[in-house]
């Protein structure tokens, strides 16, 4: 069961929008190091959409190099192409990732039959761990809880990461797929009512510059101290807020910029953020201490 703060993570680019290994390498380092639970690379948050094959698979064995088992890694291997997305997850387990993170088609706009085959599809052609990346905002469809109710069947389809901010969602989900399917909460704001709601952990954004606060956060409520976890809830708050003010990962790459982990370029169509967003995250990293 992958629990707690996993961390979806920016790839650090330079000025000029070259990878930056070296800064993915102290980086991935750094989240280990401040308590970060899992990490998951070439999602979203690391513009797997303008990254070449090769860079993603590169991203890939980097971070699995530098984690060295010391927590899990899912990959992220989707696509709207059923083909593409069962040449990333091979190449993920082919390199030891723990699990695979797996988007909904998006642009195609399959059927809830088209979901089901494009995922058994993966899971049948791949022996790793699958997580299902359900994210209607992005990808236009929703995956019906009687679809994951399916996939769930499949000894390879182990969990979801829910980005609906749904959260009758992870009940009706628990109610479908049982208490041992892994439900990953894909959105900062309801992480923790997503815990509360049968959910097991939560793929962050915020987590890439306040690692030790997520991660906190996670295990506060694991452990009971419910007081303490919505403390840290409501103090973050303000930089999720600031992180989500324009397209993600815009806002988090000019963050961890801040950090010194990378320039915070994002390649195009993604253009810089504004001027008052960026006033917007240094007040909410300032408020937080992870900035003078």
């Amino acid at each position: 069961m992958f629990r707690g703060s996993l961390v979806a993570l920016i790839t650090p680019m330079r000025a000029d929008g070259t990878l930056d290994e070296a800064a993915l390498a102290r980086f991935v380092e750094w989240q280990i190091a401040e308590g970060t639970n899992g990490l998951v690379p070439v999602g979203t948050t690391g513009e797997s959409p303008t990254l070449s094959h090769a860079e993603h698979k590169r991203v890939v064995e980097i971070v699995l190099d530098v984690a060295k088992g010391r927590v899990p890694v899912i990959a992220g291997a989707g696509s709207n192409s059923t083909a593409e997305a069962i040449e990333l997850a091979r190449h993920a387990r082919s390199v030891g990732a723990d699990g695979a993170l797996v988007v909904t088609p998006y642009y195609n706009k399959p059927t809830q039959e088209g979901l089901f085959l494009h995922f058994t599809a993966i899971a049948d052609a791949v022996d790793l761990p699958i997580i299902i990346y359900n994210i209607p905002p992005r990808s236009v469809i929703d995956m019906s809880v009687e679809t994951m109710a399916r996939l769930a069947k499949h000894p390879n389809i182990v969990g979801v990461k829910d980005a609906t901010a749904n959260l009758a969602r992870p009940l009706h989900t628990r109610a479908a797929c049982g208490p041992d399917f892994c439900q990953l909460s894909g959105e900062d704001h309801t992480a923790l009512a997503f815990l509360a709601a049968g959910g097991h952990g939560c793929i962050s954004v915020t987590g890439n510059v306040a690692p030790k606060l997520c991660a906190s956060m996670q295990r506060a409520w694991a452990e009971g101290r419910i007081d303490e976890a919505m403390a840290i809830q409501d103090r973050l708050l303000p930089l999720h807020d600031a992180l989500f003010a324009e397209t993600s990962p815009g806002p988090v790459k000019f963050a961890a910029s801040l950090l010194g982990f990378s320039a915070a370029h994002c390649r195009l169509p993604l253009a810089p953020i504004a001027d008052a967003t960026a006033g917007r995250v240094r007040a909410a990293m300032a408020g937080l201490g992870l900035i003078a």
